[in-house]
């Protein structure tokens, strides 16, 4: 008797690269600090400097949330296409 080698899907996919760039897009915003090291453009009298990073604290959320969704799905993607395969 000769056994089946077990297929695993791939560790790299489409969905894991989309979760990166969510995870890693805030950090390499506020490290690139030449870009908005500046005071204008103003908003409701709050210089550019300040209110860029608190856009980026919202912007960072709405990126986590998103690839907390996206990881959840391919978690279960990846179970039933293990539950499916064995049964």
């Amino acid at each position: 008797m000769s056994e089946v080698p077990e297929v695993r899907p791939p560790l790299v996919t489409p969905v894991r690269v989309v979760i990166a760039v969510c995870l890693i897009a805030p950090f390499v915003a506020m490290l690139w600090v030449g870009s908005y090291a500046k005071t204008d453009p103003a908003f409701i009298g709050i210089p550019f400097f300040y209110w860029y990073q608190m856009l980026w604290v919202l912007i960072s959320t709405a990126l986590t949330m998103t690839a907390y969704q996206l990881w959840q799905r391919d978690q279960r993607a990846r179970a039933s296409e293990k539950g499916g395969a064995s049964q």
